[in-house]
């Protein structure tokens, strides 16, 4: 146990799943001694949580070093995460910086305190081979009193060509049905009204440790068990490989009392040509069909699609291919991704690169598309009345909230709503994109 008490400030760059593991290390600070504090004021140590997904990793770990540094010259700083487990050696460089710990090590970070002392010389590497990283610490965030981000499973055993991700989190591996029902039943104790399942891989779930590839459970048994946890009025999957997402999944979520209609399937190219060089695990009539089964048990779902532009081979065709696919799937968003080269993958090495000004125009035209399409959903939805759970923030006198089907909606601020459910009309589509919202019968019914 570390003897070094005071105050620590955190923050995460990247996904969800990063999220989960950052408030999983703040509270072994805090059950420690350590008062937490946020990032911008005087602390004794900064715990930044890297991507290496956004193309920007370097600059925006150096940024936030900096920030730290403005906040407390004198503050331990402590990067962690996937970008310190890939370039430990280089982010030690940064000046700033006093302990670097990669994937291993980041859940032993208060033995690594003990006795660290603020250097002038370049920080302390505690990094292992990604091959030993071959546990699972499960984790959830609760950052805010709306929404929980619980980690349930870890690693990738995919070889897509483009991706880092499988030498930052190494083997996939999982959470014990058990440890995630209690990680469950703890955040319905908070007054958390949503869990967001969060991994890596997590339709691979229920493959053991220590490089037991055999799946122990499967995700049908894992969202079977969830669905029977009380008090938990909203659990939303994050992202989901096509492959992985079975019929029987998608019936259950159809039925059940807790698992909401949303789903975010990373698709990455529309063009079957470019999927097989990427090592994608599908095709896109495999795609189209998930989607489609999709919308025959549940019409009003809402659908997210991850999607890569520039990839290299990615000819002015083959980028149309995927425009036009998606064109006509019936999806809700996009997230787009423009393709950058990462050291030690594949795709690095590949002939056909697709000039940057080019990427950055295909980018914007799905972009474009994704607006259209989300708008199209909202309208779709218009007239209905749905349940709306109301978030913390009050920006500019108005709060904000999602339905169980993603959309976004709003209304002036008022803190007796915050993190409660209403049942609300969607009445019509504002400038910012949102929705705005009347009182329905139902809600009437709900305070009565």
């Amino acid at each position: 146990m570390s003897t070094f008490h005071g105050t620590a400030a955190f923050h995460t760059l990247g996904c969800k799943l990063n999220f989960a593991e950052t408030s999983t290390i703040a509270r072994q600070l805090t059950d420690a001694g350590y008062d937490k504090v946020s990032f911008d004021d005087k602390a004794d140590v900064y715990v930044i949580n890297t991507c290496s997904v956004t193309e920007n990793a370097d600059r925006e770990c150096k940024l936030h070093v900096k920030r730290a540094m403005k906040a407390n010259p004198e503050g331990l700083v402590v990067i962690v995460g996937c970008y310190a487990q890939l370039k430990p050696e280089e982010i030690s460089q940064i000046d700033g910086v006093d302990l670097v710990l990669g994937a291993k090590e980041k859940f032993n970070i208060l033995s690594y305190l003990d006795d660290l002392e603020k250097t002038d010389h370049e920080g302390i590497v505690h990094s292992c081979e990604i091959e030993k990283t071959d546990f699972f610490i499960g984790s959830y965030s609760i950052g805010d009193r709306t929404r929980a981000f619980l980690k349930v499973q870890d690693g990738c055993d995919y070889k897509c060509t483009y991706c880092t991700i499988p030498l930052a989190r190494g083997i996939s591996r999982s959470d014990t049905i058990e440890n995630v029902l209690r990680n469950a039943k703890e955040i319905a104790e908070r007054d958390i009204k949503e869990i967001v399942l969060t991994g890596v891989n997590i339709g691979d779930y229920g493959k053991g440790e220590f490089g037991n590839k055999r799946h122990e459970h499967t995700f049908l048994d894992l969202i079977s068990e969830l669905d029977k946890v009380e008090g938990i009025e909203r659990i939303r999957i994050s992202s989901i490989e096509p492959n992985l997402l079975k019929d029987e999944s998608i019936d259950l979520v159809s039925k059940s009392k807790s698992f909401v209609p949303h789903f975010h399937i990373p698709l990455q190219s529309g063009c079957d040509d470019l999927l097989k060089k990427m090592k994608r695990r599908y095709l896109t009539k495999l795609y189209n069909d998930r989607v489609n089964k999709i919308r025959e048990v549940m019409p009003d779902a809402a659908i997210g699609v991850d999607v890569i532009v520039g990839f290299p081979g990615e000819t002015e065709e083959k980028f149309m291919e995927t425009y036009n696919f998606l064109n006509e799937l019936p999806i809700t968003y996009l997230h787009v991704f423009t393709y950058s080269e990462r050291e030690n993958t594949e795709a690095a090495d590949m002939d056909g690169v697709v000039p940057i000004p080019e990427r950055k125009k295909r980018n914007k035209m799905l972009r474009i598309l994704s607006e259209k399409k989300k708008m199209a959903f909202y309208q779709t939805q218009l007239g209905k009345t749905l349940p709306v759970l109301w978030e913390h923030e009050n920006k500019d006198g108005k709060m904000y909230g999602f339905t169980e089907n993603y959309v976004r909606v709003q209304k002036d601020f008022d803190p007796a709503f915050v993190n409660q459910i209403e049942f609300l009309n969607l009445e019509k589509i504002l400038s910012d994109g949102t929705v705005s919202v009347q009182s329905s019968f139902e809600s009437f019914l709900a305070k009565a």
